[in-house]
């Protein structure tokens, strides 16, 4: 009987464990805002970039596996490597503004091990005006 209370307790205590290390998970926030306004932007000045500071408020190691614009237009570009919990990760975001007069919202779509449901969004927006000669 001893032998069996002894079993049950230990497999407890192995079961708690298990329960209490996976709760520990990273986290994705952005420093700042988690939208940027360009204002106007000259259609002829070229590309126009933002870079966004993500911050990881987690205890495991914060991954981002992938970053996705909502057009072609968009290009971002991101931190690879692990961000350890307390530091800093940068997601620049690139704009093309030529052939596009007008103005724009673009969502960036966020993939990491940060946020259990779904994705982080970015927004990026502002107006593109064409040069006057």
């Amino acid at each position: 009987m001893k032998r069996i209370l002894f079993v049950l307790t230990a497999i407890l205590m192995m079961t708690t464990g298990v329960v209490c290390a996976q709760e520990k998970s990273a986290s994705i926030t952005v420093t700042g805002s988690a939208t940027y306004d360009f204002g106007d932007i000259v259609e002829t000045s070229g590309p126009a970039s933002h870079v966004f500071t993500v911050m990881n408020n987690g205890e495991m190691p914060l991954v981002i596996s992938r970053v996705v614009a909502s057009c072609g237009c968009t290009t971002p570009d991101w931190t690879k490597e692990p961000i350890a919990p307390g530091k800093t990760g940068e997601i620049k975001v690139t704009y093309n503004p030529a052939g596009r007069p007008g103005k724009f919202v673009k969502t960036i779509a966020v993939y990491s091990n940060g946020k259990a449901d779904g994705n982080y969004v970015l927004t990026i927006r502002g107006n593109v005006v064409q040069k006057n000669s």
